[in-house]
C-alpha cells in the first residue's frame, strides 16, 4: 500500500513537556472533542479489561474512557511530573478514580511485565519521541495476544502550505502560544509513510493504519 509522504523536514520538539508553561498551556486546551473521538475508536475496537495509556499528558482520555467503558481499568504513564500533577487533580474529582492510576514512566522503557495489558493505547505522543520505534516495541511487548491496540498521532503534512492551512483551520481561536505549539507538533510528526516503516520495525506490521482526519492517523488492531 502507498502512504502519503512529506517534503517537509521533521523538526523535533522537546521530548518531555514539563515546563509550567508547556504543561499548563496543553492542559488548558479543550481535549473533549478529540478525546471523545479517541474513546469512540477504542469502543469500536473492543477495548475492555486492563489498559495502558502511554503518554497520558493531563489525563483526559482515561477519565473519558472510564466514563463510557464500564469494565475498563487504566494504568496511565507519562514522563512529565507537571503533566501528571494535572492528571491527578482530574482523577481526584472523578467518580471513576479508583479505576485509574497514574505513574511516572518513560514510554521507551516501561516498568511492566510482558503481555500485562488487554489494551494498549496512546494519543499524540509519537511526535515527541526522536525514534518512536522504541515506544512501539514497548507497546507490542506489553499487549497480550488478541488485545486491543490504538496508537493515534498527528502526521506531517506534505507541504508548508498544507501545514499553514491546518494551523489556520484548527488553531485560529487558540492563543498565539498554542498555535505555535500546534505548528511545531505538525512539523515534528511522522509522515504516514514513516509511521508504516516504524510499525514494521516494531513488529506491528499486522496493525492497520487508518487516516482519521486531515491531521491525525491511527495504528490500530481490534480485539480478537
Amino acid at each position: 500500500m502507498t502512504y502519503p509522504t512529506s517534503e517537509l523536514e521533521r523538526i523535533l520538539e522537546p521530548e518531555v513537556m514539563d515546563t509550567t508553561e508547556e504543561a499548563d498551556g496543553y492542559a488548558a486546551m479543550d481535549h473533549t472533542g478529540s478525546g471523545g473521538a479517541f474513546v469512540d475508536r477504542l469502543i469500536e475496537l473492543g477495548a475492555e479489561g486492563y489498559a495502558l495509556d502511554i503518554g497520558t499528558g493531563p489525563g483526559t482520555i482515561p477519565l473519558l474512557a472510564c466514563e463510557r467503558i464500564a469494565n475498563l481499568r487504566i494504568m496511565a504513564v507519562d514522563l512529565s511530573p507537571k503533566m501528571l500533577a494535572h492528571a491527578e487533580r482530574l482523577r481526584q474529582g472523578s467518580p471513576h478514580k479508583d479505576r485509574i492510576k497514574f505513574q511516572l514512566a518513560d514510554a521507551k522503557g516501561l516498568p511492566f511485565e510482558d503481555r500485562s495489558f488487554d489494551v494498549v493505547f496512546s494519543n499524540t505522543i509519537l511526535h515527541h519521541i526522536p525514534d518512536p520505534t522504541h515506544m512501539l516495541i514497548e507497546a507490542a511487548r506489553l499487549l497480550r495476544p488478541g488485545g486491543t491496540l490504538l496508537i493515534r498521532d498527528l502526521y506531517r503534512p506534505r507541504t508548508k502550505d498544507e501545514l499553514d492551512e491546518l494551523v489556520a483551520l484548527h488553531a485560529a481561536q487558540d492563543t498565539p502560544y498554542n498555535r505555535e505549539l500546534f505548528r511545531a507538533s505538525l512539523h515534528a510528526a511522522l509522515s504516514v509513510e514513516e509511521l508504516a516503516m516504524v510499525a514494521e520495525s516494531a513488529f506491528l506490521e499486522d496493525a492497520d493504519i487508518v487516516i482519521d482526519t486531515d491531521g491525525h492517523v491511527s495504528l490500530q488492531r481490534a480485539a480478537e
